[in-house]
């Protein structure tokens, strides 16, 4: 038997001041996002702004629906968006931010499980790390790939 170890590092910033330019744009475009929303069942409100190689920003906010689970998420609303309308552009990085009640999160929203594997595939696809940026009220965490967030990604089919 061998034991594995796995290590993560990511950084965090106090204040989106902190972070260089095109990554706070990014993110102010994220949390302009959530009013985009449609959640009236669960009032928990993500947008996603989305950097893409060729400078287009992308962006999405989570959809719900009355059919649960019939809704999407917004970093996969924004991520299909891009692989549908900007086939074969690499999408550079990801924000992210939530509101619940109106006001910013408290602490980041981490993707869920399925916007990961989605995202990682995009990453995998593009040939290089999407960073990923999570803003909340209390600080911004920066993550240099998708994988950080899902290391044993599902990829046998590929």
């Amino acid at each position: 038997m061998q034991n594995g170890q796995l290590t993560i590092s990511y950084r965090i910033y106090q204040s989106a001041d902190e972070l260089p330019v095109e990554w706070a744009s990014l993110l102010s475009k994220a949390v302009e996002a959530t009013e985009r929303s449609y959640a009236p069942f669960s009032n928990f409100k993500v947008g996603a702004a989305l950097l893409l190689d060729n400078g287009e920003v992308v962006c999405g906010a989570n959809q719900e629906n009355a059919a649960f689970p019939s809704g999407l998420c917004a970093e996969r609303s924004a991520c299909y968006y891009a692989g549908a309308n900007y086939p074969g552009v690499s999408m550079k990085a990801i924000a992210i931010a939530a509101r619940l009640g109106g006001e910013l999160t408290e602490t980041p929203t981490y993707p869920c499980g399925a916007c990961r594997q989605a995202l990682v595939q995009y990453e995998k696809i593009g040939g290089e790390p999407m960073v990923v940026i999570l803003g909340s009220a209390s600080r911004i965490e920066v993550f240099s790939s998708v994988s950080d967030l899902l290391p044993f990604v599902f990829d046998n089919l590929e």
